[in-house]
C-alpha cells in the first residue's frame, strides 16, 4: 500500500481540526499549579498549568483576562476553563483560557512564605545588619553556573567598567536537588579563604522551580554568615528571592549586579579631572584676590606715607597729654582754693584765736576750769595766753 507524503503543516493543521471535533475538548477545566506565568506586553498572560507528573502551556487573551479577579503568580493553584487546541506552527497543543480562578497556592509558594516570615522575625533582613561595598573592589567573586550568559555578562560589565578588576567564578549548580547546599559551601569557602572583595550571587530567570535553591534556608544562612559583602542577583527584575532579602544588596539582573559592585574607572577619572580644574579656578581666583588686596594695601597711607602715620599718631597722643595736663592743674587750683576756704574756717573758730584778744585758759591738774566753784582757797592752777603759760594759786 503506497502512502503519500503530507507536509509538516498540512499535519498540525489536521491534528488541529482533529481535536477542534472532540466536544470534550471544546470546554475543559483543568487543575494545576501556575509555573513560568509571564505577562506580555500585549496584555496576553502566558503560563505553563502542571501538576505532580504533567504539564501544559497555556495562554489567556486580553480580552479574557479582564475578567480575573486576582493577579496570577507562579506557585499559584488554579482552575482553567478554555479550549483545547493546536498552535499550528509549532505543532503543540495548549489550553486557550477563557476564565481562571484562584485555588490556592502551591506547596513551593507555601513553603517560600512562611520561610521568609520566619527569617524576618529572626532579623536576617535586618538593614543594621547590611555592609558596604567596597569603592574600589579588586576581586569580584561570582557564584553561579561555569556555562551561560550571567558570567559572559558579568564578566563584560566589570571589564568594560574596570579592566583591572579581577573576576573569580566559583561555578556551583543554580538549580536543582542539592544546589542550595553547594550555594552555602561555595559561600563558606570564598570566606574562610578570603578569595574576593566582594561576592556576586547570580542567575537568570526561571519559574520557582528553577529558583528554589536561592529560597533555601542554607543558604539563606549562608550569606547572613558571610563577612564578604554580597549582591544577590537571582532571576529577572521581578523576581524575589529569600537570598536578595538576606543579602547586603539587591540587584535586579547580574549585569545590573556587575555595575553595582564594580566602580566606573573612566567615570572615575572624569570626576578627578574636573575637581582637578574647579580647583585650578578657585586658585586662580584667589591669586587674583589676594592681588587684588596687596594692590590696595600698597595705595593705602600706611605704605605710601609711613612717616605721616607716625607723625599723626604723636599728635593725637600730644594732645591728649596736654589735655590730660590741663585737667590735672585745674582740680589742684581747685583743690587749693577749697582747702584755704576749710583752714580759714579751722582758724575762726580755734581757741587760740580767741586768746589773741586778751583772754587765757584757766587749768587745773590739766583739766580746763568752766565755772568758779570749782577752784578752792589754795588751788594751784595754769594760766594759758595766746604767748605763754604762768603758774598761779587761789587766795
Amino acid at each position: 500500500m503506497k502512502i503519500d507524503p503530507i507536509t509538516v503543516t498540512e499535519l498540525n493543521k489536521y491534528m488541529k481540526e482533529k481535536i477542534a471535533g472532540d466536544e470534550f475538548l471544546n470546554n475543559v477545566l483543568v487543575k494545576g499549579e501556575i509555573s513560568n506565568f509571564k505577562l506580555h506586553y500585549t496584555g496576553h498572560m502566558y503560563f505553563t498549568l502542571k501538576d505532580e507528573t504533567s504539564l501544559i502551556k497555556c495562554i489567556m487573551f486580553k480580552g479574557q483576562t479582564t475578567t480575573l479577579k486576582f493577579t496570577p503568580k507562579d506557585g499559584m493553584k488554579v482552575l482553567v476553563f478554555g479550549t483545547v487546541s493546536v498552535f499550528e506552527r509549532d505543532g503543540v497543543y495548549q489550553i486557550y483560557a477563557k476564565a481562571m480562578q484562584e485555588e490556592g497556592m502551591g506547596a513551593l509558594y507555601t513553603a517560600y512564605k512562611e520561610l521568609k516570615a520566619k527569617l524576618e522575625k529572626e532579623g536576617l533582613f535586618d538593614e543594621s545588619h547590611k555592609q558596604k561595598l567596597p569603592m574600589m573592589p579588586k576581586v569580584i567573586g561570582v557564584l553561579t553556573s561555569k556555562t551561560g550568559s550571567v558570567i559572559r555578562d558579568i564578566i563584560n560589565v566589570s571589564t568594560r567598567r574596570n579592566p583591572n578588576v579581577y573576576i573569580r567564578l566559583y561555578p556551583v549548580p543554580v538549580q536543582g536537588q542539592g544546589a542550595g547546599e553547594k550555594i552555602a559551601d561555595a559561600i563558606k569557602i570564598m570566606n574562610d579563604n578570603n578569595l574576593a572583595d566582594v561576592l556576586i550571587l547570580a542567575r537568570g530567570g526561571g519559574s520557582l522551580e528553577d529558583l528554589w535553591p536561592f529560597n533555601e534556608e542554607v543558604v539563606a544562612r549562608a550569606i547572613y554568615a558571610s563577612k564578604i559583602p554580597i549582591i544577590s542577583a537571582v532571576g529577572h527584575e521581578t523576581d524575589f528571592s529569600i537570598s536578595d532579602f538576606v543579602a547586603d544588596l539587591r540587584a535586579p539582573t547580574p549585569s545590573a549586579a556587575a555595575e553595582l559592585a564594580v566602580a566606573d574607572v573612566f567615570e572615575i577619572n572624569q570626576k578627578i579631572l574636573n575637581y582637578k580644574n574647579r580647583l585650578k579656578v578657585s586658585l586662580k581666583r584667589k591669586t587674583e584676590l589676594m592681588r587684588l588686596r596687596y594692590e590696595k594695601c600698597m595705595k593705602s597711607r600706611a605704605f605710601t606715607m609711613p612717616k605721616a602715620r607716625l607723625n599723626d599718631e604723636y599728635v593725637r597722643i600730644d594732645k591728649c597729654v596736654k589735655t590730660m595736663i590741663n585737667a590735672i592743674n585745674i582740680n589742684l587750683n581747685n583743690s587749693k582754693v577749697y582747702a584755704g576756704k576749710t583752714i580759714a574756717k579751722l582758724d575762726t573758730l580755734s581757741p587760740l584765736k580767741t586768746l589773741t584778744r586778751g583772754y587765757c585758759l584757766t587749768e587745773k591738774e590739766g583739766k580746763i576750769i568752766k565755772a568758779g566753784k570749782d577752784l578752792h582757797s589754795g588751788d594751784e592752777i595754769e594760766l594759758i595766753f595766746a604767748d605763754a603759760k604762768k603758774q598761779a594759786q587761789i587766795l
